[in-house]
């Protein structure tokens, strides 16, 4: 080990937090970015060993900062941008109009552009390709400017040298390279306006790129794209000049005529905008927009779904071309991989177990429902959204869920302003509460209008216990109703699972119990939720039995799975209601099956989100990975969670612009 190596040993390997936080920086820089890497690794060091450099009463071990929400309204208003037509209308008044590509005309469906690799190497069947081919990538360039003192390389200058470093051919490498650019390159919006209105007045427009493709690859990437034909192209790696140094520019304007007037639009502030100027273009900043979009996102992920997940809501976000309403972001960005990842797992879990029936229970399941069918068009038929509630629930099942019947409509409410008129009517009993003031007389001056206490609910109990057989009977109709609906539904199925966003899981549980024990169909019904009860809760073991054995099953956490999330997630703090708001659906809660009149029975219209808008925003993202990535890589239920937690981080953001505390969901 020589001696930069050994001191790059005790600066690095030493500490696990120095090492991950090290990492991940040097990940960000490149070039002469490297020196502020070894800055960086000082800095951390000192802060390590001489200061401790303690936060919160902890020792400092930040390797994926907290994010800050941005308060002054939709994030995406911070990028809108003149409208096209205004930018196309400006850069008339040049002769030649220039046009950097990637990050400018066209996007890659990841964060960062090196991330491509990953797919790569997917394909090629290569461990840790990605890193290798940066590696290579910076060799190329450094023999190239060993032998013609120029750093710009070709494709197939880096693949030759690929070939003889790694063992892989490079015809087969460098085409697999290639088709992955064109499979995850997608045309920026914003722009093939700005490119139609400067070809409806007959501009020149002309690209300049500091890259490795060669211009007949920029070309035909450009195309397929949907960006059109160019008047002129000018790439570093055909030319031996770069944006970077500046002599592209120079070499244009030898090229075009030394007179005419340049006009160059790009996102990076030293090559398309610095040297631009310095060489005699004006210049028009385009800001990066996964530059705009790092101080909100998400870091904790895997690197590879972290990478989409973020390039592809910067791209949608920060393109300049659109404000969307907040609320529509809350579903986007916060929302959509959830609802896919989770559709994805239940996909995956129907398959492995051969189940026959999906139900998405409303109203969670309305837009996981709709996820699914974009997803899984194909299997159109095999799910059901249907009608089901803890408080329908909780009715046809008090016979058997006696104690959890008299919980949620009795003890779930005391000292919450509830009177006896409202808990009578709210059980459908309403024809018992006058018998049941006559017979507490001795016992308490009851009428009506008293609120429910701790003594009330225990006086009602015991009154309908005393008359249980008549309770029963007020549920009866109900549930033959129930009945009924679901055998039309599970007609000749023999298995299904219930799909709900959690959290006891009781929603699936009461339904297995109506469908194989009072209505005796033979068809068990598995309980999917999207998390469980976690630590904070007051009853934190209540369904550990049914996951334990299967019977109910969770995507996100549970306390044996992802126990770190199970941990954090806080109901008290109403992190529930932060999911189940992602989930809303613009339908009324259902409170029962047929009356005399109708087929079901809604509760009243509640103003809680726009749910329209969210739902929006999750089918939206649905539609973007489905278009920018095709077949969607799996979601695991940590990655999942990642933007969400983001949410329940900011609780200042989330009281002032989604409100979760003031909404009532259908508790009953």
């Amino acid at each position: 080990m020589n001696g930069i190596d050994r001191i790059y040993h005790l600066l690095v390997n030493q500490n696990a937090d120095i090492s991950r936080k090290y990492h991940r920086y040097r990940k960000k820089v490149h070039g002469a970015g490297r020196a502020k890497a070894w800055i960086y690794l000082i800095k951390l060091n000192i802060e390590y060993h001489f200061f401790g450099h303690l936060k919160n009463g902890q020792r400092y071990d930040e390797n994926f900062p907290p994010k800050k929400l941005y308060m002054g309204g939709s994030e995406s208003s911070l990028s809108v941008r003149e409208s096209p037509e205004q930018l196309a209308e400006k850069l008339c008044g040049y002769d030649v109009i220039s046009f950097d590509v990637f990050d400018t005309l066209i996007f890659r469906a990841f964060e960062r552009p090196e991330d491509l690799f990953f797919m790569v190497g997917a394909d090629l069947d290569y461990l840790d390709f990605k890193r290798i081919r940066m590696e290579i990538e910076q060799k190329a360039r450094e023999k190239k400017f060993a032998k013609k003192q120029t750093r710009e390389v070709t494709l197939d200058e880096i693949w030759n040298l690929m070939e003889k470093e790694t063992g892989i051919p490079k015809d087969k490498g460098l085409q697999e390279e290639w088709e992955n650019e064109k499979k995850y390159c997608f045309a920026n919006p914003y722009m093939l306006e700005v490119l139609k209105k400067l070809r409806e007045k007959g501009k020149k427009i002309i690209v300049l790129s500091d890259m490795y493709l060669g211009k007949e690859r920029i070309e035909e990437l450009l195309k397929k794209c949907g960006a059109g034909q160019f008047d002129a192209y000018f790439v570093s790696s055909d030319e031996s000049r770069s944006k970077s140094d500046g002599t592209l520019y120079d070499f244009v304007k030898k090229k075009l005529g030394q007179t005419k007037t340049y006009i160059h639009i790009g996102d990076n502030e030293h090559s398309d905008v610095r040297q631009a100027k310095k060489h005699g273009f004006e210049s028009i900043w385009y800001r990066n927009v996964n530059q705009t979009g790092e101080t909100y996102r998400a870091e904790d992920m895997s690197v590879v779904t972290g990478s989409i997940y973020r390039g592809i809501v910067n791209a949608f976000l920060h393109n300049g071309r659109k404000e969307y309403p907040l609320v529509f972001e809350y579903g986007f960005i916060y929302g959509g991989l959830f609802a896919v990842g989770y559709c994805q797992w239940i996909h995956a879990y129907v398959k492995k177990n051969k189940i026959e029936k999906i139900l998405f229970l409303s109203r969670d399941g309305d837009i996981l429902s709709q996820v699914y069918e974009r997803l899984y068009p194909e299997e159109h038929g095999k799910w059901e959204y249907v009608y089901w509630s803890r408080l329908a629930a909780a009715k046809m099942t008090a016979r058997y869920f006696k104690y959890d019947y008299f919980r949620r409509f009795l003890f779930h409410k005391v000292n919450q302003n509830y009177s006896l008129d409202d808990i009578f009517d709210t059980m459908e009993l309403g024809d018992l509460l006058e018998g049941f003031l006559r017979d507490s007389k001795e016992q308490s001056s009851y009428t009506k209008k008293s609120v429910l206490d701790e003594n009330a609910a225990q006086h009602v109990k015991h009154y309908l216990e005393e008359n249980w057989e008549f309770v029963i009977s007020h549920y009866e109709e109900q549930t033959e109703a129930g009945r009924m609906y679901y055998a039309d539904i599970l007609k000749e199925c023999k298995s299904a699972v219930a799909v709900d966003v959690g959290w006891a899981g009781s929603g699936a549980s009461a339904l297995d119990y109506l469908v194989n024990e009072v209505w005796k169909m033979k068809c068990p019904i598995t309980g999917l939720v999207a998390g469980t009860n976690s630590a904070h809760n007051h009853e934190p073991d209540m369904s550990e039995a049914q996951l334990f054995t299967g019977k109910i099953v969770s995507y996100m956490f549970s306390q044996a799975h992802n126990r770190d999330i199970w941990k954090f997630h806080n109901p008290n703090r109403g992190d529930n209601m932060v999911i189940e708001l992602l989930l809303a659906s613009p339908e009324r809660s259902f409170r029962k099956f047929a009356d005399k009149e109708s087929d079901f029975e809604f509760s009243a219209s509640k103003d809680e989100i726009d749910s329209k808008q969210v739902q929006s925003g999750i089918l939206r993202f649905t539609d973007e990975l489905l278009e920018k990535i095709g077949e969607v890589p799996e979601i695991s239920g940590r990655d999942a969670f990642a933007p969400i937690q983001i949410l329940m981080e900011n609780r200042e953001w989330l009281n002032k612009k989604i409100r979760p505390l003031d909404s009532q969901m259908n508790l009953e």
